[in-house]
């Protein structure tokens, strides 16, 4: 089991909560606890895998020995009639899949990070752009209809490590007052880790007067995530990294390395490894990548997030994307770590499968 600072105990994981002055960057410590006692002298980064909503608990259970993976994201399907909606409901199915997956991983010593999947539309839309209509209801909806529950039904007896509260809400991240009572509402039920997933973002530096705008507006609006005070209240920050790196169909490592600090997308030189760690200065708090995938087809670093760009496959041009990350962020020891996205699930309509060369990346990633 994870915990975060080297001076936490079982009381603060199953009983009462301290608060302690944060440590600094360089200090953190990741320790596993394991039969419920705290192991202070293990420090570990956390190495996980997002499943599909559609996983087989078969398929779960093989990948995590052929990626070597000590942590699991499990989604549970949250249903949600269309963008607009302010309701929504917890799959029934999909609660039950997924406490039968962790009973299943009883005594194999693999955190889980449970997460609230948005299922919008039956999964026809995408969750980033759930815009709900009635910000007040969807709060109390979401907190009492589906975190509650979540809380009482699998976090607290299953004795979840980490529970990651919320997806890439684009549309309603601005309302910071409400998602820092909904974080103190789960902490006041829950005494894990609590994460909440924000979406990547984009800059440029083009330093051209036709397009200054452009970029002041996309600055505008990084620094506001940046300063988004929601993050404050977070034990780690977690990213959705589907930054767009390159205009190439096909790249080398070393290529994709330069481009995480200088994309070549439209040539906006976006600082992706800075503009990441901007946010570890800001709020001291480690940085992990809770998604992180590409398609294991050729342009897959120009768009990360879409699948659908050519039906060329290419399984090395996925494993040198993910290379490339673990090239640039392994070793820096305010990032927490990755979860790759996605796995549970070989069925043709998983895009994001890992290639057996990305399988190879990944198992030795964390080796060491």
């Amino acid at each position: 089991m994870l915990a975060l600072n080297k001076d936490l105990d079982v009381d603060y994981y199953y009983g009462n909560q301290t608060n302690s002055n944060q440590s600094s960057t360089s200090d953190y410590k990741w320790s596993v606890m394991k039969n419920e006692k705290l192991d202070s002298k293990f420090a570990a980064k956390i190495k996980s895998g997002n499943l599909v909503t559609n996983y087989k608990i078969d398929t779960v259970l093989k990948d995590i020995d052929n990626l070597g993976l000590n942590t699991l994201n499990i989604p549970v399907v949250i249903a949600i009639n269309d963008l607009s909606s302010s309701d929504m409901s917890i799959d029934k199915n999909s609660e039950e899949q997924a406490i039968n997956l962790i009973k299943k991983l009883q005594g194999k010593n693999i955190n889980i990070i449970l997460e609230p999947y948005p299922w919008i539309a039956n999964g026809s839309k995408v969750e980033t752009e759930w815009n709900p209509k009635d910000i007040n209801a969807f709060f109390n909806n979401w907190k009492t209809k589906v975190l509650k529950p979540l809380i009482d039904d699998i976090a607290v007896p299953y004795h979840v490590e980490a529970f990651n509260i919320g997806t890439s809400f684009n549309k309603i991240e601005d309302y910071e007052d409400q998602f820092c009572e909904m974080i103190d509402f789960v902490k006041g039920q829950y005494k894990g880790l609590v994460a909440y997933r924000t979406s990547w973002w984009v800059t440029t530096n083009w330093n051209d007067p036709a397009t200054k705008k452009i970029e002041e507006n996309l600055k505008s609006a990084y620094n506001k995530k940046l300063n988004n005070k929601l993050f404050s209240k977070l034990d780690f920050i977690s990213i959705a990294s589907y930054f767009e790196l390159t205009e190439k169909d096909t790249n080398t490592v070393d290529n994709l390395v330069g481009a995480l600090q200088s994309t070549q997308r439209y040539n906006r030189k976006q600082n992706v490894k800075q503009e990441i760690k901007n946010f570890n200065t800001k709020w001291n708090k480690p940085i992990f990548f809770g998604e992180l995938g590409f398609p294991p087809k050729d342009k897959a670093s120009i768009e990360p997030w879409n699948p659908y760009q050519t039906y060329k496959w290419n399984d090395k041009e996925q494993a040198n994307c993910f290379e490339a990350y673990k090239t640039v962020f392994e070793n820096e020891p305010w990032n927490l770590g990755f979860s790759i996205f996605a796995i549970g699930s070989k069925e043709s309509d998983n895009n994001y499968y890992p290639s057996d060369d990305t399988m190879e990346v990944i198992k030795g990633w964390y080796s060491k």
